[in-house]
């Protein structure tokens, strides 16, 4: 290496930063030592914004484009570094990238069980995942904040404290108790709206904007899902004796189709249970058949008819002076002298006067 090339090392011609990560949010460009030539180029590209520092203190601010270094265009870092008439010579400065596209994909949940007062099943606790993106919104409040005189900053550096953001958020709005725990994943997209308006002060800060967010489950102890999971189940079977008669073939047929051989007793037992319950449901009417009438027995001319019940009676247009028998009587009497059948003669006059 000759002189020339020796010396022209010492400086830096192009400030650029090519990204090969998915989440890095700032950059600090790499000098080595090396000071940046007046008339450098500066490349930024899109979703990029490039920051100089000088001493601590942030200077000059460029969007996406490329710019040869300057005065002109270099006012603020101009006047920290006293040079009123411009400069001609190489100068220092720290010059931070940052990535402002949206980043997308990053994970958020409730590390600890929430407890809320449901109106259907009391207090309960439960826990939500899901995920959000964001972006930095004002690169300067973020260098401030949260980056300093790191070399790099990326997602991961800053998640504990946005997950705790969003967690708070989470659970004062589910403590509210608006929404029923059956209800809440109709309302997911309305959770994530209210939380990402209300998250966006903390957000800023430092320097950023939180862009969405997505509510990817609501869980409950695995517990109450199991008696959650039973109480749909009983709703589902309905009536219970089917389904017990269905369990039972169920079980007999898993028994003889066991290669090992099934068990005789097993299935014996069963079988007569269901033959039990099929011969019960068979014998037992749906409803109960008619009380019985009395059989009467009448006497005309001479000859026995019957036997009638009391409407048949009626229709028969007996008399008083008929001979009339059932069952306990101790013979024939007549019968409007039998109490039992007044309501036979209720509407037939009696025998006109002689």
């Amino acid at each position: 290496m000759g002189l020339f090339d020796a010396i022209r090392g010492q400086f830096v011609d192009v400030v650029e930063w090519l990204d090969d990560t998915q989440d890095t949010l700032a950059f600090r460009f790499e000098r080595q030592g090396n000071e940046i030539k007046n008339g450098a180029k500066l490349i930024v590209r899109p979703g990029q914004t490039a920051v100089f520092v000088n001493e601590g203190q942030v200077a000059d601010e460029f969007g996406e484009g490329t710019y040869t270094l300057s005065t002109q265009n270099l006012p603020i870092l101009t006047t920290l570094k006293s040079w009123p008439h411009g400069f001609n010579s190489p100068f220092k400065a720290e010059v931070y990238f940052f990535n402002t596209r949206q980043f997308t994909g990053l994970k958020w949940g409730t590390p600890h069980p929430i407890t809320l007062r449901d109106p259907e099943l009391g207090p309960v606790r439960l826990r939500a995942f899901g995920t959000y993106s964001m972006r930095i919104g004002h690169a300067a409040t973020l260098l401030r904040q949260l980056i300093s005189t790191n070399p790099s900053f990326e997602t991961d550096d800053a998640a504990d404290q946005l997950r705790a953001f969003m967690t708070t958020h989470f659970a004062e709005w589910i403590g509210k108790g608006e929404i029923g725990v059956y209800d809440l994943a109709a309302h997911y997209t309305q959770i994530g709206d209210a939380m990402r308006v209300a998250l966006q002060p903390d957000f800023a800060q430092y320097g950023l904007e939180v862009m969405h967010i997505l509510i990817e489950s609501v869980s409950l102890p695995p517990e109450v899902e199991a008696a959650i999971d039973k109480r749909t189940q009983m709703g589902i079977l309905g009536d219970m004796n089917r389904y017990t008669q269905f369990q039972a073939a169920n079980a007999i047929e898993a028994s003889a189709n066991n290669p090992g051989g099934g068990n005789p007793a097993l299935d014996l037992a069963m079988g007569i249970a269901m033959g039990n319950q099929l011969n019960n449901s068979m014998q037992t009417p749906s409803s109960p058949p008619p009380l019985p009438q009395a059989a009467w027995f009448i006497g005309v001319d001479g000859k026995q008819e019957g036997p009638f019940d009391l409407a048949a009676l009626a229709q028969k247009g007996i008399g008083r002076e008929t001979l009339v028998w059932k069952q306990g009587m101790a013979g024939w009497e007549a019968a409007g002298s039998v109490a039992e059948l007044a309501s036979v003669f209720a509407n037939v006059p009696p025998p006109l006067p002689k």
